[in-house]
C-alpha cells in the first residue's frame, strides 16, 4: 500500500455489528500495511479542531518572553510550553539529528481522579499539572474540550481495533480508560533560512504508544509516511479529516501484526515567497500505566515478553529527554 487510505467511520458510528466488522476489516488492512489511515465520519464537530487551532496559533504568536511564562520549571517535564531547539524526535529510534525545527505545548490529561490510581507515588509521575497559560482567554476551555473529544474518540477506536483483531470487542475498554497519554500542539514556524544539514521540522521517528490522532493543516511543510516499497508519500492533513497512526507499543500488543511505521515533518520548499507555519494536534494514546501488555493477536507465539504500560513509557521518555519524576 503506498497510500494512507481514507475510512469513513460513520457506517460503523451508526450501524450494527456487521457495519463495525466491516470497519474494522478496513482498518486492519491498513494498519498491517502501513500503519496510519485517515477517518472522516468521527463524529467531532469542527468547530471542537478549530477552537483550539485559533487559540493555539494565538498562543504560539506571543513574544517569547509571554510564552515561557506557561513553560515548566523543569524542561523535562512533559507539561505547558517548550521552546525550538529542545528536541530531536529521530533520539527515540536511536538516530543522530539536529533538533527540529519546531516549539510545542504539551497537555496532559484533564480529567484525573482522586482515588489511588492518580494519587500513589507512582501514580503521581504520570499525572503533574497542567499548565496553562494567561493568554489567550480561550486556550485551556479550547484544550478541554478537544481532549475530551479525542479521548471519547479513541474508546471507539480501539472497539474497532479490537474486531480487527479478532477479539472481544470491549477487550481493550478498561485498559485505555485512564491513560497516561498526552495532547501535542506542535507549531512549525515559517523558515526563513536554509536549514542545517538532515535537520527537519520532526525528524524520522515512530510513536511509542497506542493509537495516535493527528488534526492537521494542509500546508507545505508537512507529514510524510515511509512505505513497505521504501519511499516517503506525502499524507494529507485537511483539518476536517483526522490522520490515525499505530505507536510502537500497540505494534507489540498485537504481535506485531500491526505496523509502527517511521514519520517524519518536512521542511517546506525555500523560495522567493516566505513559507508558512503549520500547526498540528496530536493526540497520543497511552494504555492505563498499570497494564500488563501481552501479545494478544493470533499470530502463532507471542514475539515479545509482557512489559508493563507505565514502564515502557518511561523508557521511551528517557530516550528524549523527559522525566515522569517531576511535577513542576
Amino acid at each position: 500500500m503506498d497510500h494512507v487510505p481514507v475510512i469513513d467511520l460513520a457506517p460503523a458510528r451508526g450501524g450494527g455489528s456487521a457495519d463495525r466488522r466491516r470497519i474494522a476489516s478496513l482498518i486492519d488492512q491498513a494498519c498491517v500495511e502501513i500503519g496510519f489511515f485517515a477517518v472522516t465520519g468521527h463524529g467531532v464537530a469542527e468547530s471542537v479542531g478549530r477552537d483550539l487551532r485559533e487559540a493555539a496559533h494565538q498562543f504560539f504568536a506571543l513574544s517569547s518572553e509571554a510564552k515561557r511564562r506557561a513553560s515548566p520549571n523543569d524542561d523535562r517535564t512533559p507539561r505547558g510550553y517548550h521552546a525550538s531547539g529542545g528536541e530531536a524526535l529521530a533520539a527515540a529510534n536511536d538516530a543522530v539529528a539536529p533538533p527540529d525545527l519546531k516549539e510545542f505545548y504539551h497537555v496532559g490529561p484533564v480529567d484525573v481522579g482522586a482515588d489511588a490510581y492518580y494519587t500513589s507515588p507512582r501514580g503521581r509521575q504520570f499525572f503533574p499539572p497542567n499548565i496553562w497559560p494567561a493568554d489567550p482567554p480561550g486556550f485551556r476551555a479550547a484544550a478541554i474540550t478537544y481532549y475530551r473529544a479525542m479521548h471519547q474518540l479513541v474508546g471507539f477506536l480501539m472497539r474497532l481495533t479490537a474486531l480487527g483483531l479478532g477479539i472481544d470487542e470491549t477487550f481493550f475498554d478498561d485498559k485505555v480508560s485512564r491513560s497516561i497519554g498526552t495532547m501535542r500542539l506542535n507549531y512549525y514556524p515559517r523558515q526563513v533560512r536554509a536549514p542545517l544539514a538532515g535537520q527537519l521540522r520532526a525528524g524520522a521517528h515512530t510513536d511509542y504508544g497506542g493509537l495516535t490522532i493527528l488534526n492537521g493543516e494542509d500546508v507545505p511543510g508537512g507529514l510524510q509516511v515511509w512505505t513497505r516499497s521504501g519511499r516517503w508519500i506525502d499524507v494529507r492533513t485537511p483539518p476536517e479529516q483526522l490522520v490515525v497512526n499505530i505507536g510502537d507499543l500497540l505494534m507489540r500488543w498485537t504481535n506485531n501484526r500491526w505496523l509502527s511505521n517511521m514519520h517524519r515533518v518536512v521542511n517546506p520548499p525555500l523560495g522567493a515567497q516566505p513559507s508558512r507555519a503549520r500547526l498540528s494536534i496530536a493526540f497520543f494514546n497511552h494504555p492505563n500505566w498499570d497494564v500488563m501488555i501481552e501479545c494478544v493477536a493470533p499470530a502463532g507465539e507471542a514475539k515479545h515478553a509482557p512489559v508493563m504500560s507505565g514502564d515502557y513509557r518511561d523508557l521511551k521518555y528517557a530516550k528524549t529527554g523527559f522525566t515522569t519524576t517531576t511535577t513542576g
